[in-house]
């Protein structure tokens, strides 16, 4: 699995549209991989005989507890890959090689106190978040059995993101693919041929994401990389950790505000539609992503591209990377659009034969998609800003969506149009949060224009 140990040298002098394929193709895969991963989970969990429907709104119940997991995962884990890859654009290996070490001391100290909390009041969380008595015995079933390896998940996707940054993309890719393969196989065994329902679903994830560490560990050590581990290795730099933590802030808010938005549709939606709407919501959920884990590939890409040349001053080329990135990413999310809006049964009815659940899915994902052709330009948006290091702009724009524009809309739009208002809250958030990031990529583009390739760029707000 190795990679061209020279290739973070290239960042600043290959093409950026031979750049944005080496390094967007290999995360557009893998996270096309992670989404399946997902989605296999839920097509499994929904054809099991005679509880597939509840199963999947008890699925449904667990995303925003999922995504405070994600949050705290992607605080350590997205900070130290945008400093990793400054650092590499600056060239200064041994800071890069603290920031490794420190990832992996305060992905454990996180990991721990998560697991720690998230057992002890399970099963209140679940019941906040939306579950029932028909529900929460799923939904507790498989949280208990991910929270315990929460640990590990959180290792083995912040080290595969610091891989990806260092130049080393198709090894992430071939790990990510290595944990959708396992978990495809050991699904149906576990599942159905071991009887064990959704803990088994629960249980092949976790297995799965143990296996890939164990090779990480084994690549990170290895000496011959730009980027390795260092004695000692667990070293805890407080200056670096914070520093860290700081970039890491904004898709930290952004997961949580995500998983406050999970848990206000799903009361919502129990309140105006009962548990298959939630199960409905579960479904949209899971399709949606599948495209928005495509432009997160493309973020990928963009990720150590921009970084780099930010670190290094070519002002041009982060420019350049920027709208070649935005392009694909609006491609993608058109795509969505008009599978939602011309065959939605067709997109739903892989998860569940309920023809109810099936009909609620359907129209919820016509909804929710309206406006979604342009959330590609506003995915960039917020990640281009996280990958220069400018933590105020991609907080504001992280949460501006989430928090700003649809929590409101999700509260008072249903007072009208009952179920139907907890859907159309997230086109119009949409359109709003697209125009947001216009004007913030608009000011950002005059002041680059003001700059030389070389010249100092502190005044941007970045980490230089």
């Amino acid at each position: 699995m190795a990679d061209n140990a020279a290739a973070p040298l290239e960042l600043g002098t290959e093409k950026i549209g031979t750049l944005l394929r080496k390094f967007a193709v290999p995360g557009i895969i893998a996270q096309t991989a992670a989404s399946l991963y997902n989605m296999v989970d839920s097509i499994y969990i929904g054809h099991i005989p005679d509880v597939g429907s509840y199963a999947i709104s008890g699925l449904a119940v667990t995303f925003p507890l999922m995504n405070i997991s994600i949050a705290l995962g992607t605080l350590v884990g997205v900070g130290a890959m945008t400093l990793i890859s400054i650092l590499l654009g600056q060239k200064n290996y041994e800071a890069a090689g603290r920031v490794l070490s420190n990832t992996l001391t305060l992905n454990v100290i996180v990991g721990v106190l998560f697991t720690v909390v998230a057992m002890v009041f399970l099963d209140p969380i679940l019941y906040f978040f939306g579950a029932s008595d028909k529900t929460i015995p799923f939904a507790r079933d498989y949280m208990t059995i991910i929270i315990l390896g929460n640990t590990f998940t959180h290792l083995m996707h912040g080290f595969n993101g610091i891989i990806r940054s260092s130049g080393h993309p198709k090894t992430a890719m071939g790990l990510t693919l290595f944990t959708v393969m396992s978990n495809a196989i050991l699904d149906p065994i576990f599942i159905f041929g071991l009887g064990m329902g959704i803990k088994g679903a629960a249980l092949a994830t976790v297995i799965c994401q143990i296996l890939a560490l164990v090779y990480t560990f084994k690549f990170l050590s290895d000496k011959k990389h730009f980027l390795h581990f260092t004695k000692p290795v667990f070293r805890l730099d407080g200056k670096v950790a914070r520093q860290a933590l700081a970039i890491g802030v904004g898709p930290f808010l952004m997961n949580v505000a995500a998983s406050l938005v999970a848990l206000f549709v799903n009361q919502q939606l129990r309140k105006y539609g009962g548990d298959l709407a939630i199960g409905a919501y579960g479904i949209v959920n899971r399709f949606v992503m599948l495209f928005a884990m495509i432009c997160m590939g493309f973020n990928q890409g963009l990720q150590p591209i921009a970084g780099y040349n930010y670190g290094a001053r070519q002002y041009s080329r982060v420019k350049e990377i920027f709208v070649l990135t935005a392009k694909w990413e609006v491609l993608m999310t058109t795509i969505c659009f008009l599978i939602a809006m011309f065959i939605p049964e067709l997109a739903v009815g892989m998860f569940t034969n309920d023809p109810e659940l099936k009909a609620l899915a359907a129209k919820g994902l016509r909804y929710t998609t309206a406006g979604f052709a342009l959330v590609g330009f506003g995915m960039a948006s917020g990640n281009f800003f996280q990958c220069l290091g400018m933590v105020k702009k991609s907080i504001f724009l992280s949460l501006s969506r989430q928090l700003l524009f649809l929590l409101p809309l999700i509260y008072t739009l249903p007072l009208k149009f009952q179920e139907t208002g907890v859907w159309i809250s997230f086109p119009i958030s949409d359109i709003l949060n697209i125009t947001v990031s216009a004007v913030f990529i608009i000011d950002i583009f005059k002041k680059f224009s003001r700059l030389k390739d070389g010249e100092e760029a502190k005044s941007l707000g970045g980490t230089i």
